[in-house]
């Protein structure tokens, strides 16, 4: 059955940025996101003059600020957004904010780019390049470039990098922008983050919450996604998608697919180098020091969002629209709990090309295709793994200060709720 429904990726790197694969070319990855179920992702990394080089001479402009490869050579459809880091001093503190930058047109992604440049800002160090302007002079040269520019907080809780974050965030989006904070109508929660754990935090009820996948390599593409009630068959455009992102009540954003968000590597505090963790509870009795080592805990998200859920909003919304969202683990991770292998082998790869083979797109299996179909394609035991990722029945060992967390698919008939530590 053709799927009416967009899936978007707004966040990867390219090869040009630092600790990511040398396969993220533009053919490479619309090849990926065809396998993925992806229909529309973003060139990210246009501030990096190598890449912005490859974006010309790799994708045509096919609808109102919408690429794709030339020649038709895949559905695969590309849209212009990339990731800056800025590290600044604001408030007596040092700041690591994270940003997504959506531009509608190649013409205005260069135009951004020099205007970096001019302020001394080195580009070419990184696809994802550390400026030392602050995140609100980053927006308004945006906004002096064009109005139809859009600026997302990035993985918004992470810790060390984010506008949120324990070690080097803000504790509201006035806080950081200003004035300027009503220009900020969405944020990126984030791997360690889902949407209930948002919807605790009453500043953000106007708020529009986003999913992206923030891969640096192909695998990780649509880890975590988007999903429009935009026909991907037909033509869209840019201003469609963005305007959909801000104004959340029109209904376009149907639903966000997200981590199980223990998975993520700072869902809780702990100390990495001790292998310690703990939830809020026992951090706010430990008074933030780890009890092996006596130096300080990181502060995971769970923490900040519960802290940050105490303060309350002046004007409160009454009607709150939460945008639904479903749980997924990638395919391969399921192929290869069931088999107690990597994810890197050789029997992984060869089952997940003969299921994709058989039933269409990874999405397609992970949220639509009846669990019988799957068994068939595969084996009892991997239909049902998806059919406990499905349900939630899974085990989780939350991920901590930089380390993943682990996850277990509860076996059929021993379905069991998702324990939360």
């Amino acid at each position: 059955m053709q799927r009416t429904n967009l899936i978007a990726d707004f966040h990867i790197h390219s090869k040009y940025s630092r600790a990511c694969s040398k396969n993220l070319t533009l053919p490479n990855i619309a090849a990926a996101c065809e396998r993925k179920g992806i229909d529309l992702i973003t060139t990210s990394d246009f501030t990096h003059p190598a890449w912005m080089k490859h974006i010309d001479e790799e994708l045509e402009e096919v609808a109102d600020g919408i690429y794709q490869l030339t020649g038709a050579r895949s559905k695969t459809k590309f849209i212009l957004t990339t990731e800056l880091s800025s590290i600044y001093s604001q408030g007596g503190k040092v700041r690591r904010i994270h940003v997504l930058i959506f531009s509608p047109s190649i013409a205005v992604a260069k135009k951004f780019t020099e205007e970096l440049e001019a302020r001394g800002c080195n580009v070419k160090s990184d696809g994802r390049p550390i400026l030392g302007l602050s995140a609100v002079e980053i927006l308004k040269i945006m906004l002096a470039i064009s109005p139809d520019m859009m600026m997302v907080p990035a993985h918004a809780w992470t810790p060390w990098f984010s506008v949120f974050g324990s070690k080097s965030g803000f504790d509201s989006l006035e806080e950081c922008f200003g004035d300027l904070a009503l220009h900020i109508r969405a944020i990126e929660t984030g791997l360690s983050s889902d949407p209930t754990m948002n919807w605790m935090v009453d500043a953000l009820d106007d708020i529009t919450l986003i999913s992206n996948s923030d891969a640096h390599s192909l695998e990780k593409l649509g880890r975590e996604a988007t999903v429009f009630a935009i026909d991907p068959e037909k033509k869209f455009s840019y201003l469609e998608i963005i305007h959909a992102i801000q104004n959340k009540s029109s209904g376009v954003i149907k639903e966000t697919i997200e981590f199980f968000p223990e998975e993520g590597k700072y869902h809780i505090d702990g100390h990495a180098a001790c292998n310690f963790f703990c939830l809020p509870t026992q951090t706010k009795k430990l008074d933030g020091i780890c009890p092996v080592c006596k130096k300080k805990l990181t502060i995971g998200v769970l923490y900040r969002v519960e802290e940050l859920s105490n303060i309350k909003k002046v004007i409160h919304t009454s009607n709150k629209i939460h945008i639904p969202f479903r749980h997924i683990i990638p395919l391969a991770e399921l192929i290869a709990f069931t088999l107690g292998v990597g994810t890197g082998s050789v029997r992984v790869g060869r089952i997940y090309d003969k299921i994709i083979a058989h039933l269409g797109n990874e999405f397609n299996v992970l949220l639509e295709v009846p669990i019988a179909d799957i068994s068939a394609n595969s084996s009892e035991e991997i239909g049902n793994a998806v059919a406990a990722m499905r349900a939630g029945t899974v085990e989780l060992t939350p991920g901590y200060d930089g380390v993943f967390g682990k996850i277990s698919v509860v076996k059929k008939n021993n379905f069991t709720q998702k324990n939360l530590l």
